[in-house]
């Protein structure tokens, strides 16, 4: 398996190839600020050689601790676009789901540890997607 890419941004993997224009869709929605000008601070990963692979091989990739975006089927097929929100921790490897118009909330606040994870689990539906506070 490819390793992943450094950056001091956090990373936003896509491994759904069927549906380009969906992820032209989901990239400039993640680009777009919010209402308060806030913005997600992402590096894009559109490579082929992360095609269909799964949450847990991309945190076998990742360091200790960190936050993985993955661009999966179910975010470029839904309406709402969930990322799937990885984040390595003491506790291990969790996963959330996020809006994509809330994503700038989770990366934002876990990359400067404002806010902890489980500010954004406990905040979550009980279909297990994070729509905001």
């Amino acid at each position: 398996m490819k390793i992943l890419p450094q950056s001091d941004k956090t990373l936003l993997i896509r491994t759904e190839f069927s549906d380009q224009q969906g992820w032209e869709a989901l990239r400039t929605a993640v680009m777009t600020p919010d209402v308060n000008d806030f913005l997600a601070n992402v590096h894009f990963v559109d490579d082929p050689a992360y095609r269909d692979v799964g949450a847990e091989q991309l945190a076998a990739l990742a360091p200790t601790e960190w936050l993985l975006i993955v661009a999966d089927k179910l975010a470029l097929t839904s309406p709402e676009r969930p990322l799937l929100v990885i984040y390595q921790g003491a506790e291990g490897n969790e996963q959330l789901r996020v809006i994509v118009e809330e994503l700038w909330s989770i990366e934002n606040n876990i990359s400067l540890a404002n806010m902890d994870w489980e500010d954004f689990t406990q905040a979550a539906d009980d279909d297990g997607i994070f729509r905001g506070f």
